[in-house]
């Protein structure tokens, strides 16, 4: 069995965090303070929105590469290590 292919066999069998009970009650008090903050602080909200979204790029950046190992391993060296 491949690393890659061990990962997702492994990733398949265990829990995710968003579906267990503490995750979706995680969920519900996020949405709730995004809505007091948006409802009740609209113009700070809109005021720093932003931001936001330059620091959603970095972040982005940041845990997207996680899925896939990072820069540098996409599969070629696991083939020349066999």
């Amino acid at each position: 069995m491949s690393q890659q292919s061990h990962e997702m066999a492994v990733a398949a069998t265990t829990a995710s965090f968003w579906r267990s009970r503490t995750g979706v009650v995680f969920i519900i008090f996020a949405v709730a303070v995004a809505a007091y903050l948006l409802f009740s602080h609209t113009a700070h909200v809109f005021q720093w929105l932003p931001f936001g979204l330059i620091l959603l790029c970095p972040l982005m950046h940041i845990f997207m590469h996680g899925g896939h190992g990072g820069h540098g391993r996409h599969g070629g060296d696991a083939e020349k290590r066999s």
